[in-house]
């Protein structure tokens, strides 16, 4: 068994197919997830079914208590926690900056920023040499968005994932002396529900052209480099990313 992983958002897309990797990777895996309860257990339930260990915890990473108690009870009922994927983030309908209202900001920033951070800190706390800790990895699931600004869509999304990659690099190089690596991916087009959330599920369809592959990405795609960074081969590299686009 290699440990504990805490994979916020990981009822769906992206973060689901990281959970259930993980869990034939060999981790105990703690499925984070906001609402979606019945997709959080159908994810803990095929890990368990393959004879993994799972658990299904929700919680809204932008608020502090509720992710003490996510680390918390991930710890209890799976053992130390000794890595972290920062998935979790939301988008709203695509609009021009000028037409955003301040509630919109406050939601995505409260969500895509302070809950990266909120669970970094706490994973930090946990796996840190420093604090008697393991060690560990974390992996910041950023977005292509964050070099390419996402102009006419989703502007705050784009920023939000640019401090992302921040934290990133900060934090990477603030507990590489105490056994935990930092690292980052940065999704292109994936094929996913959020997609939605902004008002165009097809939009992977609509500009998968402009992409050099000529296609979309799959979640299990994005999932595969995640759990390449938070594994031993990659035990020389923090404070990078890796770009999983289609040449985007």
């Amino acid at each position: 068994m290699k440990g504990t992983v805490v994979v916020t958002g990981g009822a769906r897309g992206i973060g689901a197919a990281t959970a259930r990797l993980a869990g034939e990777r060999g981790y105990a895996v703690c499925v984070n997830y906001l609402r979606n309860r019945d997709a959080a257990l159908l994810v803990a339930g095929d890990i368990r079914a393959q004879g993994g260990r799972a658990a299904a915890v929700q919680g809204d990473i932008a608020v502090e208590g509720d992710v003490l108690h996510l680390f918390d009870t991930a710890a209890r009922e799976l053992g130390p926690v000794t890595a972290l994927v920062n998935n979790a983030g939301i988008l709203e309908a695509q609009c021009r900056l000028e037409a955003m209202e301040m509630d919109r900001l406050q939601r995505v920033f409260a969500t895509n920023i302070t809950g990266a951070f909120l669970c970094a800190r706490e994973a930090v706390r946990r796996m840190s040499t420093r604090h008697g800790g393991p060690g560990g990895a974390i992996v910041n699931v950023s977005s292509m968005a964050a070099r390419l600004g996402s102009p006419f869509e989703y502007v705050d999304y784009a920023a939000s994932k640019g401090a992302i990659d921040s934290l990133t690099i900060g934090l990477a190089r603030e507990v590489a002396e105490d056994g935990i690596r930092v690292n980052a991916v940065r999704p292109g087009v994936i094929y996913t529900e959020m997609h939605a959330s902004g008002g165009d599920p097809d939009r992977v369809d609509r500009v998968k052209a402009n992409v050099p592959m000529k296609r979309g990405g799959e979640p299990g795609e994005v999932a595969k480099a995640i759990l390449w960074l938070l594994s031993d081969e990659a035990s020389y590299s923090t404070g990078t990313f890796v770009d999983v686009s289609g040449g985007r």
